[in-house]
């Protein structure tokens, strides 16, 4: 949700223009900080920021993204396995159609239009059968977003999420380093396999984007970490549409929770998410709720559907939460984003997000709070300086 100034909105940022009356209440009653949760040296991916705001370090413990959606997936890695997020994207050539000119194309779209799930296991399945060998196998995840294992394959390659390279051309973020001759030549043939399959001539005749190649990124084997309940001697879940997110609560011990209608984008199903959160807390000590919408929005540049996505998040999710979160005595709710994704950048980055924590049984008494970037001016506003160290805050007795 976090941003930087916006000329379209006067010089707001995003959250300052959204309608949020639940966010402003709950920093009206709690504790308001600004909190870092991407290590100096670190790129601002949701896999280091996440692993912040559940309270692991990231310098001990982050090893790749690939592999905590391996574990989502329900993959299992070996010691020598490396996972690779495999996206399915949109390129637009800027030369004729062959596997050569692909090497000439621009990033189009990241997400592939958000293809469905259903359209993306077609092309994932036919991935795997065509390319895929004793050593490398492709598997279908949600959306756009599924994923590569290469057994005793190579970690040491400088990869780029296609995400940072919206509208790029792909020839100066091609994967380098070691084995980025295999990455490499199973990207050209994706190509040349997606151009002309079923799915995508359908998606082109109802005016959508083919899902023309796979990008591969993301890299690495399965971290060691303990579970929420030998850190902090407690119970969680997690809710989200994104394996990322899921793979990480599979890491920390907690039980995923799958909600239907889930789907990562503007149409998910925000009050069912927040219905199986307060549901679950019946008998979780914890439940760490994701909602990927306003990323989203801010990859793509539209300053509409990141508000939109704010004040969904904000009506559906935070105002339900508060509401259902009464049936209890007692409660907090720690409410941030994971990383700012500005709209300018349209990718995401390191700067501090505001967060605000609540507790039921100590109010703050005091004036109106609302809550955005601009809680870093406010005197009584708490900085953590390791993101990690927020959780242990919240968690405290």
């Amino acid at each position: 949700m976090a941003d930087r100034p916006c000329a379209d909105l006067g010089g707001k940022t995003c959250l300052q223009a959204a309608r949020t009356p639940n966010l402003d209440q709950l920093a009206t009653l709690g504790q308001v900080g600004m909190v870092h949760t991407v290590p100096d040296g670190y790129a601002p991916g949701s896999d280091v920021a996440n692993l912040s705001v559940l309270g692991y370090d990231p310098r001990k413990y982050y090893t790749g993204r690939s592999p905590l959606e391996a574990a989502s997936i329900g993959v299992a890695l070996g010691p020598d396995d490396v996972a690779f997020r495999c996206n399915l994207v949109t390129l637009k050539l800027s030369g004729g159609g062959t596997a050569s000119a692909r090497r000439k194309a621009l990033m189009e779209d990241f997400s592939a239009g958000h293809i469905s799930t259903q359209e993306a296991r077609t092309l994932i399945e036919e991935i795997d059968r065509a390319l895929g060998s004793a050593h490398i196998r492709f598997y279908p995840g949600v959306s756009y977003r599924h994923l590569m294992v290469w057994k005793g394959g190579r970690d040491r390659l400088e990869c780029t999420p296609p995400h940072d390279i919206q509208d790029k051309d792909i020839q100066d973020y091609l994967p380098r380093g070691e084995g980025d001759d295999i990455i490499n030549e199973l990207m050209t043939a994706s190509f040349d396999l997606l151009t002309n399959h079923p799915v995508n001539k359908a998606r082109l005749e109802n005016g959508k984007r083919a899902a023309n190649s796979i990008w591969l990124w993301g890299q690495g084997k399965r971290p060691s970490m303990p579970t929420f309940r030998e850190k902090y001697g407690i119970e969680g879940a997690v809710i989200s549409a994104v394996d990322l997110t899921k793979g990480l609560g599979v890491y920390a011990g907690f039980e995923v929770i799958n909600v239907p209608g889930a789907t990562g984008w503007l149409d998910t199903n925000y009050v069912g998410k927040a219905e199986h959160a307060l549901f679950a807390l019946k008998t979780k000590d914890f439940v760490y709720l994701h909602v990927e919408a306003p990323d989203e929005a801010g990859h793509t540049g539209d300053v509409k559907n990141k508000i939109r996505a704010i004040e969904d998040f904000d009506e559906f999710i935070v105002g339900n939460i508060m509401h259902g979160m009464k049936q209890f005595d007692e409660y907090r709710i720690l409410a941030l984003p994971d990383h700012p994704t500005p709209l300018e950048i349209r990718t995401h980055s390191a700067e501090p997000v505001p967060f605000v924590l609540y507790d039921s049984r100590n109010e703050r008494k005091g004036g109106p709070v609302t809550y955005d970037e601009r809680i870093a001016d406010r005197k009584e506003a708490l900085v953590f300086r390791d993101g990690y160290k927020l959780m242990d805050h919240f968690l405290k007795k």
